[in-house]
């Protein structure tokens, strides 16, 4: 169940550390898109590929930059997302908010931090960029819903999308060869994701362990088909085309087939993911490890 204590925690923390958005990132006029890495490179989707390994340096540090107005652009786009269904659920007697009273309090927060880092970046993505790249996030139809099967699936897909988004954080974050203002950008978002993902994950085991027990075999065997085509569908926005073009590719669809299917990139969002993927496991939600 849903522990008090640890939100109150972070609820408390999030209000000390509380800072000024728009007096935080030192932006500069411009960035030297060939001569920096704006990506660490063993997150870059094409690294571990013959593609990659032919560029030069300069161009690797090119499609270091796209890559990173790419991961961005999702996270402007799924924090949208994010703030936008924690709104609706805030005060809402039979939602998430009646767990505890501190929820409530801490959702505020939420919503702020969140607001606060799409303000990061998109300042990126506009300064240095053409602005966000579009949202290409596939939509799986989920038929009719059995009653909280819809707020059990919006904290599922959260917590998906800040996990992975959060173990680059973590890398990009403490990289000493990156960019500083993509680096602090990155080290910013961890350091307060950390508070997100512990809140996401009480919520989500809170939820399945009320819930769970009056859905039958069929609606559990169809939530699990879901969540487990949501974390492939999130991978995918990773192998963005439109980050291939960017970057000088003639034949970026092409390109985005290699990387996609290439074995090292295989094992690399299996290797990201294990934290997230062995949570469900453990907690019952999923019984077998999704295909990614």
């Amino acid at each position: 169940m849903l522990n008090s204590k640890t939100i109150q925690k972070i609820y408390n923390s999030s209000v000390k550390d509380h800072t000024n958005p728009y007096a935080t990132i030192h932006w500069s006029d411009a960035v030297n898109k060939q001569a920096e890495w704006f990506t660490s490179p063993r997150l870059i989707s094409l690294y571990g590929t013959e593609e990659y390994a032919n560029l030069e340096t300069s161009q690797q540090k090119q499609l270091s930059f796209w890559e990173a107005i790419n991961f961005f652009s999702l996270n402007i786009h799924g924090e949208k997302a994010l703030i936008e269904g924690l709104a609706q659920r805030l005060y809402q007697p039979d939602g998430v908010s009646r767990l505890d009273g501190i929820v409530n309090q801490y959702v505020h927060v939420f919503l702020a931090e969140e607001n606060q880092h799409m303000s990061y970046f998109g300042g990126f993505c506009t300064r240095y960029g053409n602005g966000p790249y579009p949202d290409r996030k596939f939509t799986f139809p989920k038929g009719e819903s059995e009653p909280e099967e819809d707020d059990f699936l919006f904290f599922v897909k959260v917590l998906i999308f800040e996990e992975i988004s959060d173990a680059y954080n973590r890398m990009m974050g403490v990289d000493p060869n990156l960019n500083p203002i993509a680096r602090q950008i990155n080290q910013i978002h961890h350091h307060e994701e950390t508070r997100h993902l512990i809140f996401g994950r009480q919520v989500v085991e809170t939820l399945f362990e009320e819930y769970s027990s009056g859905w039958s075999a069929n609606t559990l065997a169809r939530i699990r088909k879901y969540i487990s085509n949501y974390f492939a569908s999130t991978w995918a926005e990773y192998y963005n085309p439109d980050v291939y073009r960017d970057a000088g590719f003639a034949e970026p669809f092409a390109i985005r087939q290699v990387a996609y299917t290439h074995p090292i990139c295989q094992a690399h969002r299996q290797h990201i993911t294990e934290n997230c993927i062995q949570f469900f496991l453990n907690t019952g939600i999923l019984e077998e490890k999704p295909t990614l």
